[in-house]
């Protein structure tokens, strides 16, 4: 934990070697990796976080996924292409919702409240991220209590005025 606490500090100049040092067979190397990533925030790490959250044969990989995919810095970006990085997030997000394991669609409310907040509610795909949300919060929802009790939370966050 302390190395992904490192590396995350170090910030974007880490993101190169990351992304050039994975290892497919190598499961333990790949879930740390994905972590630093997603505590990075850099867009250029989109691709794995995108295929891991749907491929990865591991929950831990396909959570941490789940959750750099919510908090992606994109301040650096024209407006357009902030626009069209959000549309691919919460699609991989949405896609995530079903996930077999409970902690990857908790990872997934998580995202989905991040990256809602960051999007303006005229934006293209805002209604989809909290539809979902309510679905996964509503009746029946999710079969998961804790997994519904964190989506209604972050309706409720999002109700409260943030989010454009």
């Amino acid at each position: 934990m302390a190395a992904v606490d490192g590396l995350i500090a170090i910030g974007p100049p880490a993101v190169e070697p990351l992304l050039g040092s994975l290892d497919e067979r190598n499961y333990g190397a790949r879930a740390w990796a994905v972590r630093a990533l997603a505590g990075i925030g850099d867009v250029r790490g989109l691709d794995l976080l995108e295929s891991a959250l749907a491929c990865d044969i591991g929950p831990s990989v396909r959570r941490a996924a789940a959750r750099g995919l919510g908090q992606l810095r994109l301040e650096a970006l024209p407006q357009i292409d902030q626009i069209n990085v959000r549309q691919r997030c919460l699609d991989a997000l949405l896609g995530g919702g079903g996930d077999g394991e409970w902690v990857v669609r908790y990872a997934v409310t998580v995202g989905l409240e991040q990256l809602l907040l960051g999007m303006g509610r005229a934006e293209p795909g805002h209604r989809s991220g909290l539809q979902a949300l309510q679905e996964l919060a509503g009746e029946p929802g999710d079969d998961t209590p804790v997994v519904r009790l964190r989506a209604g939370l972050a309706l409720s966050r999002l109700a409260g005025g943030a989010g454009g």
